[in-house]
């Protein structure tokens, strides 16, 4: 019989475990019931919360610059860096975490320190940037980010709009001369799990206001606000694919950076070295805290399991919760999902105990593919 050689590579369970921390358990699970099986970890990410955290446990090199955040105030940043390429995620500098609890503001919250982050990687030398967009504070489309870089957006007066994208509602003139003029010399790709427009019923106001603390007013306001700010910069790329991620600041990359939109799982598996890894493997272990329609939709597990299943390598996924009938489990090439909540139906304790309870389902996994 060949020698099982398992592969690891999931996602974080969000508000549990840390994409390294989910590889760590599932080893040992496996290792408690098959001792020497050969397991290698890939910690993967698909763009969001995270991305450079995966990055890092790729072997890239952790980097750190004091940037501002959504509210304004100064906060600390991480991206990674290997050779010439760069992983840089918004979240990291304009993220939700970066919000007090209960203070949100979805009109002012800008991405002024994501285009702080991009200057940072450009000082580092940076020639390809991966540029993961999503877990945003903000609704701005990208303005605070532009300015950061040397766009200046002002309003009839001659003045600098305010911050956030409630302030584009007063802008009148967008004077992109003044962008940092190595952004033209990169490649940048704009890597996320969601193909949102800008505006309207699918737009980034309307899907994603409220997680940001909008009220319906304020949806209307941001779309409004928007709509206006693409006629003034160029409505033909608000409704590419990409463009409403994180806020749309998606739509800032592509119009003004010559961004290029690509799946964030699909630019992560390139960057963190997936196919090499795949080539020895004889299972697959992908997952992520709830395994749900959206899974389907771009997310991690559904990357992992689509190159996977090309390679006809056998997958099988741990999560949180489980919530996709086993057709369609079938359909995105996962053999078989293995939910906490079948260990521990609470919520509560599940999430409390995830650690162990993932290595009970690891242990699971061992038993059903490996003895």
């Amino acid at each position: 019989m060949e020698t099982a050689h398992v592969l690891v590579a999931a996602d974080k369970f969000k508000g549990s475990l840390t994409a390294v921390q989910v590889a760590e358990r599932v080893t040992a699970g496996l290792r408690r019931v098959v001792p020497g099986v050969r397991v290698e970890t890939l910690p993967v990410a698909d763009g969001g919360d995270g991305t450079v955290a995966a990055a890092v446990a790729a072997g890239f090199e952790r980097r750190e610059a004091r940037v501002t955040g959504p509210l304004g105030t100064q906060v600390t940043a991480a991206y990674a860096v290997r050779d010439t390429t760069a992983v840089v995620e918004m979240a990291e500098a304009s993220g939700l975490q970066h919000l007090p609890d209960g203070e949100f503001a979805p009109l002012t919250a800008t991405t002024y320190g994501s285009g702080e982050l991009l200057a940072a990687a450009l000082d580092a030398g940076a020639r390809t940037i991966v540029f993961g967009v999503g877990g945003s504070a903000t609704t701005d489309g990208g303005a605070g980010m532009l300015a950061a870089l040397g766009a200046r957006f002002l309003d009839g007066d001659g003045k600098p709009v305010g911050p956030g994208g409630g302030g584009l509602a007063e802008l009148a003139e967008a004077d992109l001369s003044g962008l940092d003029p190595r952004l033209a010399g990169i490649d940048l790709i704009l890597a996320s799990d969601v193909d949102n427009p800008l505006t309207g019923p699918k737009g980034a106001p309307e899907i994603y206001g409220r997680q940001k603390g909008a009220t319906e007013d304020d949806i209307a306001v941001l779309d409004a606000a928007l709509a206006h700010y693409a006629s003034v910069l160029g409505p033909e790329h608000a409704g590419l694919p990409g463009a409403g991620a994180a806020g749309g600041i998606g739509y800032g990359a592509l119009v003004a950076l010559g961004a290029r939109f690509q799946p964030g799982i699909e630019v992560m598996l390139d960057v963190l070295g997936f196919a090499p890894a795949l080539a020895n493997a004889t299972l697959v272990v992908t997952g992520e805290g709830s395994l749900d329609e959206q899974t389907l939709h771009g997310k991690a597990p559904a990357g992992v399991a689509a190159a996977a299943r090309e390679a006809g390598v056998e997958v099988v996924a741990v999560c949180g919760r489980l919530v996709l009938a086993q057709e369609a489990l079938d359909g995105a090439g996962i053999r078989r999902a293995y939910p906490l909540t079948d260990l521990e139906p609470d919520p509560a304790v599940c999430m409390a105990q995830a650690g162990p309870l993932l290595e009970r389902a690891a242990e699971a996994i061992a038993r059903d593919f490996l003895v």
